[in-house]
């Protein structure tokens, strides 16, 4: 008979709700916390330095653009110029005034940021510098070459022309 009795049979909803913790809180109390905890959040900002939130900000890019390199997928949105746009957008800095920080011409920044030119050594180097070595050149190297592979993998009227131009292809049996 003892045994029976700790046989107790629960139902779904009971084993449910014995894992699961409860809200008990109503709309208004829902609500509130929000506010409480944006309010927190708000407070807890304005204790880091500008500095701070910078390097946290260059930080977060750095693994983004390192996430998106292991990545075998190629997203056309995030281009290298995506990628420098959001650096620039971080230092909260015109494209003047950072062409002059890095000394190359607004126009070559301008192109690149565009797509209209490709990023040189140059300027990966100087990317390093600029960002304190927080995003390496070799980082921002890959970045530009991930583009330059989706091109050449993709480009069907490039290998076209280019077909032209070989003579002797070698051929196996």
């Amino acid at each position: 008979m003892k045994k029976d009795k700790l046989k107790i049979k629960y139902t779904e909803k009971e084993l449910a709700d014995s894992f699961v913790f409860r809200n008990n809180l109503t709309q208004f109390q829902k609500e509130e916390s929000t506010i409480q905890m944006r309010l927190q959040r708000k407070k807890m900002e304005n204790l880091i330095h500008p500095n701070e939130a910078l390097l946290f900000s260059l930080l977060q890019l750095k693994y983004q653009i390192e996430d998106y390199l292991e990545n075998s997928n190629y997203d056309v949105e995030r281009s290298f110029s995506y990628y420098l746009r959001t650096y620039l957008n971080f230092l909260n800095k015109k494209n003047k005034e950072f062409a002059k920080d890095i000394d190359i011409a607004e126009t070559e920044l301008s192109q690149i940021l565009n797509q209209h030119r490709k990023p040189s050594e140059k300027l990966f180097i100087r990317l390093e510098i600029h960002s304190n070595k927080i995003i390496p050149a070799i980082t921002w190297f890959k970045l530009s070459e991930k583009e330059k592979e989706h091109d050449i993998l993709t480009n069907n009227s490039l290998r076209i022309r280019e077909q032209n131009h070989v003579r002797n292809k070698l051929s196996f049996s």
